[in-house]
């Protein structure tokens, strides 16, 4: 089944189902799902689960001889030899999900020969459905989005807590712990730089990816070069997501950060 007989309408109604179910779960902030650490300091609850399980079985439906790939399900190396693959993040943003914040979505991605070709966000307690297929541009509750054009980096805004002494110049605006959502921002012109040095996965980054590209973002691992999917280790060094005009000096400035982490000189 190639990426364009894949029955969209069926498929944004699947992840929707999910995240309505989650967000149900949810119960407006008061969820009281059980909750453990799979390892220190990642969470993951009930609702993780069964909106893995659920989205496992309505995918498959959808297109079953896709691979799969999530966070919340044991990897297998048969994925590796299939042309597609599904990439889920069944809750992305568990912390704010578990503090009964909106910043969580359900992250679902058709990977096609290693590329990005349908990615959807959906962020219920937020009422937004992030859309983008590659080559037809990307939407958020079906309005077309369009990446900023800053071209200086200084006064750029950065999803972001608390700034970095090293990072002052640039400017905090509100962060939801989905980084999902946050690539989303740089898309909406809502932020101009999302960056991590981190090692990340690519449930986390992949449906994002594509709607930040298709909105006209720039979006590689923190060396600056291209991102892949469905490799045989699913993860990358960091993540880089700029408007167009700032990713050269954004890319300059982790440099540094990158040798460090990599013990190079």
């Amino acid at each position: 089944m190639p990426e364009a007989e894949v029955d969209l309408r069926a498929l944004v109604g699947a992840v929707s189902d999910a995240a309505d179910r989650a967000l149900t779960l949810w119960a407006g902030g008061q969820t009281q799902v059980r909750q453990w650490e799979k390892v220190p300091g990642h969470p993951v609850c009930e609702a993780d689960l069964e909106i893995d399980e659920m989205l496992r079985e309505s995918l498959g439906r959808i297109d079953p001889e896709a691979g799969w790939l999530s966070e919340e399900t044991a990897d297998t190396v048969h994925r590796l030899d299939l042309a597609r693959v599904w990439v889920v993040d069944p809750i992305d943003g568990t912390r704010d999900y578990l503090r009964g914040r909106p910043g969580w979505a359900v992250s679902v991605a058709l990977v096609e020969h290693g590329s990005v070709r349908i990615g959807i966000l959906a962020a219920p307690a937020r009422n937004e459905l992030w859309l983008a297929q590659a080559g037809k541009g990307a939407t958020r509750n079906g309005r077309v989005l369009q990446a900023g054009t800053r071209a200086m980096l200084p006064g750029a805004r950065v999803p972001a807590d608390q700034l970095p002494r090293h990072d002052r110049d640039l400017v905090a605006v509100h962060k939801p712990n989905s980084i999902a959502l946050r690539m989303a921002m740089v898309a909406a012109d809502e932020a101009d730089i999302v960056a991590t040095v981190r090692w990340g996965n690519e449930w986390d980054v992949a449906a994002a990816a594509l709607i930040a590209q298709e909105a006209g973002a720039i979006v590689t691992d923190a060396l600056g070069d291209e991102l892949s999917f469905n490799r045989p280790e699913p993860t990358a060094l960091g993540l880089l997501c700029t408007a167009p005009g700032i990713h050269a000096a954004a890319t300059q400035r982790l440099a540094p950060r990158v040798r460090e982490l990599l013990g190079r000189d």
